[in-house]
């Protein structure tokens, strides 16, 4: 039994030792939806929509505030995995987000997450602000980080 419980010990210590605090992006051309993890990286909150001509100040300022040390970055596909009118610009964007801060930068397939949020507004009563479109996007930068840190859960 004691084995046991020190087996158990040692993996929940990596586990937690691994989680690292990060934010979640679904850029758009107009406005990119913001997202972040609690101080150990364990659960996704939305945190604002942001003009995107304003976004790399915004982050400027916020990354090092905030002690982020991941960034997921939504990439969008079409439903066959081909690129969209704005994967070519989302590329682009990790390769600056990776000059400017020097953090691993992944991309977590977003897919379906914009009509995933809005079906999470419809059901927590929100109907109204479905077209609030900055809801809309923060609530999908809280699903693709959310999808990142569970594909990576033990």
């Amino acid at each position: 039994m004691k084995r046991i419980e020190s087996a158990y010990h040692i993996l929940n210590i990596e586990y937690f030792s691994r989680m690292e605090k990060a934010i979640g992006i679904d850029f758009g051309l107009k406005r990119t939806g913001l997202a972040i993890t609690d101080d150990l990286g364990l659960i996704a909150s939305p945190l604002v929509a942001v003009p995107s001509e304003k976004l790399m100040s915004f982050l400027i300022d916020l990354i090092p505030k905030e002690k982020i040390k991941l960034i997921v970055l939504g990439y969008p596909t079409s439903m066959d995995g081909s690129d969209t009118h704005i994967t070519e610009n989302v590329r682009l964007f990790k390769t600056a987000l990776e000059k400017q801060f020097s953090l691993p930068v992944m991309l977590q397939d977003e897919r379906m997450s914009s009509s995933r949020a809005m079906q999470a507004i419809h059901q927590g009563g929100k109907a109204k602000q479905k077209k609030n479109k900055g809801l809309v996007d923060t609530i999908s930068a809280t699903l693709i980080l959310q999808d990142y840190m569970e594909s990576y859960e033990l």
